[in-house]
C-alpha cells in the first residue's frame, strides 16, 4: 500500500516536472524566438523611423516593407524591451538575419547611420534644397525657409542674397533626421572653420570680405571649364575691380536672365536690367550666381598676378581663353572667336 502510494506520488511528481520542463521550454523558445533568432529580412538596407513616428507607425512600416519576417515576435520583443516608450528618428542599417534584440537595441539607443553628404556645381537655392532633401529627411520647402529667412541669415552676418557663399562644397556626415536649423548651424561651423586665418587675412589683402571673395569666385568658377584657368580668370577680375570698371562677367547676365541654356550671349541679353548683371552694374553683384567650389575661392585668394583686363573664350571651344591687355588685342581675340560661333551656327 505505501509502496503503491509512493508510486502514484512519483507519478504525480514526474508529470508536474515534465509539464514545469515543457511550460519552461515553451518560454524559453518564446524568449529565444522573441529575442535571439534571425528575423530580419535581406529585402531593406535600412528602416527610416521619420520624427513624428510612434510606435505604431515603425511597425506599419515594418509590415509593409517586409523587414522581419515574423512581425508578431518582433511587436512582443518590443513590448519586453520596452521600446514603444523610447522610439527615436533615424536612419538605421539593416543586416541580413539581425534578431529582434539587436535592431530593438539600435533602435531604441537611437545607433543611426550617418548619411554622407555630398554637394558641388550647386546652382541655385532650390537645387540645393533639393538635393539636401533628397538625402535627410526634412523636404525641400523646409530648406528653402531656412535659406530665404532674412533673420537666420543676419544671425550668421549673412544677408538672403550671399547667404548662399556660406555652404562650402565638401563631403560631409550628418544624421538623416537633422533639421534645416541644425543643418544651417554645422555649416556655419564648417565656414568658420575653412575660413582660417590665413584665407581671412589673403581676402583682406584684397581689400574683400570673405563673402566678397566667394562672390568673386563663383564667377570665376563661371567662367572657367578649366581649374588650371581660375587663378588667371580671378586675377583679371582683380584688375578690373581695382581699376573700377565693370566686370561684364557673361555667367552673371545668363543668372541675371534665368536662362540657363543660353550658350550665346547677344546684346539683348546684355540690357537684363538686374543687380546682377555686371555689364550693366559696377562691382560684385550682391550674392553669388552659383555655389562657389573651393577651388575657385582658392583662385581669388591666391590669384595670378598680370595686366590682363580683357578675355574671350578661345575659337578652338578647348574651354580655354585668350587674354588681352588692350582693347585692340581684344577684339582681335573676340572677332576669331564669334566667326567660331557662326561657323557652327551657334545663335544662342
Amino acid at each position: 500500500m505505501e509502496k503503491r502510494r509512493k508510486k502514484a506520488l512519483f507519478r504525480i511528481l514526474f508529470i508536474i516536472a515534465a509539464i514545469a520542463i515543457a511550460i519552461g521550454g515553451i518560454i524559453a523558445y518564446r524568449y529565444y524566438k522573441g529575442l535571439f533568432a534571425p528575423n530580419v529580412t535581406a529585402e531593406e538596407e535600412y528602416l527610416y523611423v521619420y520624427t513624428h513616428w510612434d510606435f505604431e507607425d515603425v511597425m506599419t512600416s515594418i509590415g509593409e516593407l517586409h523587414i522581419v519576417d515574423d512581425t508578431a515576435s518582433f511587436r512582443w520583443a518590443a513590448n519586453k524591451m520596452e521600446y514603444p516608450n523610447r522610439v527615436k528618428p533615424g536612419k538605421y542599417k539593416l543586416e541580413p538575419g539581425m534578431n529582434n534584440r539587436t535592431l530593438l537595441n539600435k533602435l531604441g539607443g537611437g545607433m543611426q547611420e550617418p548619411v554622407k553628404l555630398r554637394f558641388e556645381n550647386v546652382r541655385l537655392k532650390e537645387h540645393f534644397a533639393a538635393i539636401l532633401a533628397s538625402q535627410l529627411e526634412p523636404d525641400s520647402i523646409a530648406f528653402i525657409d531656412v535659406l530665404n529667412n532674412d533673420s537666420i541669415a543676419a544671425g550668421y552676418g549673412f544677408d538672403t542674397e550671399n547667404f548662399f557663399s556660406m555652404f562650402i562644397p565638401n563631403t560631409y556626415e550628418f544624421y538623416w533626421n537633422t533639421s534645416p536649423e541644425r543643418f544651417v548651424e554645422r555649416m556655419h561651423e564648417e565656414y568658420q572653420r575653412f575660413w582660417n586665418t590665413q584665407r581671412r587675412e589673403k581676402a583682406a589683402e584684397l581689400n574683400l570680405t570673405p563673402q566678397q571673395v566667394s562672390i568673386l569666385a563663383a564667377i570665376v568658377k563661371g567662367e572657367a571649364l578649366h581649374t588650371d584657368e581660375m587663378p588667371t580668370i580671378a586675377g583679371l577680375y582683380l584688375n578690373r575691380l581695382r581699376k573700377g570698371m565693370l566686370l561684364q562677367a557673361d555667367p552673371t547676365v545668363i543668372f541675371a536672365t534665368g536662362d540657363f541654356t543660353i550658350r550665346r550671349v547677344l546684346y539683348r541679353h546684355l540690357r537684363t536690367d538686374s543687380p546682377y548683371n555686371t555689364y550693366l552694374y559696377r562691382g560684385l553683384p550682391p550674392g553669388p550666381i552659383m555655389m562657389p567650389s573651393i577651388a575657385s575661392i582658392d583662385a581669388v585668394l591666391n590669384h595670378e598676378r598680370h595686366d590682363y583686363i580683357y578675355m574671350v573664350a578661345k575659337d578652338d571651344f578647348s574651354g580655354y581663353h585668350n587674354f588681352a591687355v588692350t582693347q585692340a588685342e581684344h577684339n582681335r581675340n573676340a572677332r576669331k572667336f564669334q566667326q567660331a560661333l557662326n561657323e557652327r551656327n551657334i545663335m544662342r
